[in-house]
């Protein structure tokens, strides 16, 4: 049976899509599901974070990974979720081709949105992109600092963009917390590096959630 494929798309570069993206594909992992990450974001971010894990781990890296671009974008997508249980994609920044074969291929979008003015005005493309190929749409409030007035007026700013099915917005949101670049450095990932904290129950509880509600 083949896979499911997981796009994290947002327009707005610096919003932490790798960062979740990198996260959310070892608490898949760790739970024993076979994971695939694709690269598709000329950046390259990915690629680099998985190098410094097989640096660090070596083949117990966990994941299968793949950095291409271009027409090679949507067969190494489909030849890959042949065989895995998941396939997260890291998109580019922008409407792109190799973006929106990302997107038209997946089973869910994930959108990181952090709670500023300009994540929030961002995020719109990327939602009539998923709506024009069909694709329905989870936002994740992410890098969200502690409660302040402005914080909160924001985050229900991006509870109102929601709009069910095709728009929902996770229950579960991403804090601000200095443990996940810390586990990126190392080519690892918070529930790896710190299991007991709260950003590392954060991972877990997201990655649940989308589970569940991709069954």
């Amino acid at each position: 049976m083949p896979g499911q494929i997981f796009t994290v798309a947002q327009q707005k570069g610096g919003a932490g899509k790798t960062t979740l993206a990198a996260h959310l594909a070892v608490a898949w992992a760790s739970a024993g599901l076979k994971v695939a990450i694709i690269d598709i974001d000329p950046q390259g971010s990915l690629t680099r974070w998985y190098g410094a894990r097989c640096e660090a781990l070596g083949a117990r890296s966990g994941l299968t990974h793949v950095q291409i671009t271009g027409w090679r974008t949507q067969g190494e997508v489909e030849k890959r979720v042949r065989d895995h249980d998941i396939v997260v994609i890291d998109s580019p920044p922008h409407a792109e081709t190799e973006a929106r074969l990302a997107v038209r291929v997946a089973r869910l979008v994930i959108v990181p949105v952090q709670p500023s003015p300009m994540d929030l005005w961002a995020t719109q493309p990327t939602l009539d992109l998923a709506r024009q190929e069909r694709v329905p749409v989870l936002l994740v409030p992410n890098r969200v600092p502690p409660r302040a007035r402005l914080a909160d007026a924001l985050l229900a700013r991006i509870a109102a963009l929601a709009c069910a099915p095709q728009v929902q917005v996770s229950a579960c949101a991403i804090g601000n917390r200095i443990q996940f670049a810390a586990a990126l450095l190392e080519g690892r990932s918070v529930t790896e590096t710190a299991r007991r904290t709260l950003a590392a129950r954060e991972i877990a509880n997201l990655a649940a959630e989308i589970l569940a509600m991709t069954r």
